[in-house]
């Protein structure tokens, strides 16, 4: 697999004070498997969809003060986490953990833009990130939730040389970051009325799924909570959950598409 070009969306991973929870619920919702727990990095536990990895669950760390807010954490692809990490900074970021090794797997570091979104950067080594994209079960999108459109706009453009375009509608500031031709990101603007105080800002991570309709039923079932949807769009039916444990995600159904594309501007 070639290396990603920097700033594309590479892995996706989250903490949850209970682990096999998560597997039960991640297991009916989006058809995962897991693999075996990594003792030496903190029993961190990929997920798989058909053998292939598509994102790992992990358990808080040992002596974390309270129980974690889980929630998924999207990482971009660096060729150098270090010289990231500085443009983080230099960009008005902050860093909430420092460049580290993950034994031969790679290299990574957590951040946070200055409108309080948190994600992380993933230098590759033996983990080269998603080994399936876009395929029921998968990552296929993601989106930055932000208060402070702004600032989260400049921060993301600057950091990874995004280009950046909105969509002609009156009504909505929806913006796309691109790397060329390839669309990376969209960027939404979080209203006070639609999301209260407490939440703060974050990046929603869309997975695909076969049928939107039935993966929020198996959400609900399984103890989850819808908070949007489902809805048709141009890009696909979609739906917001909440897992037990808090994690926001969508899942889309991109094969089932209703409506012209927007156009960009």
């Amino acid at each position: 697999m070639a290396s990603r070009t920097e700033g594309t969306p590479v892995w996706t991973d989250a903490m949850f004070a209970d682990v096999e929870g998560a597997k039960s619920f991640y297991g009916d919702v989006l058809g995962w498997t897991f693999g075996e727990s990594a003792s030496e990095f903190g029993n961190y536990t990929q997920a798989y969809r058909g053998g292939k990895a598509v994102a790992a669950v992990v358990p808080p760390m040992p002596g974390q003060d309270g129980e974690p807010q889980s929630a998924w954490c999207l990482y971009f692809a660096s060729p150098d986490v270090e010289t990231t990490a500085e443009k983080i900074k230099a960009a008005g970021g902050t860093l909430v953990m420092e460049p580290m090794r993950v034994g031969t797997f790679g290299s990574m570091c957590l951040a946070q833009d200055p409108a309080g979104v948190v994600f992380g950067v993933w230098q590759a080594g033996d983990h080269e990130g998603f080994e399936v994209e876009g395929e029921s079960g998968s990552y296929v999108w993601a989106e930055v939730f932000t208060r402070e459109p702004a600032k989260s706009d400049a921060f993301f453009t600057e950091v990874f040389d995004f280009g950046s375009k909105k969509i002609k509608d009156e009504h909505m500031d929806y913006r796309v970051f691109d790397l060329g031709a390839d669309p990376v990101l969209g960027r939404m603007v979080m209203s006070a009325e639609d999301f209260p105080a407490e939440i703060p800002s974050y990046i929603q991570i869309y997975f695909a799924v076969d049928n939107c309709d039935k993966a929020v039923e198996s959400a609900e079932r399984a103890g989850g909570r819808k908070v949007f949807g489902p809805m048709d769009s141009p890009f696909g039916r979609f739906a917001a959950i909440v897992d037990p444990q808090g994690a926001a995600f969508a899942v889309i159904d991109v094969k089932t598409t209703v409506g012209e594309m927007p156009e960009m501007e």
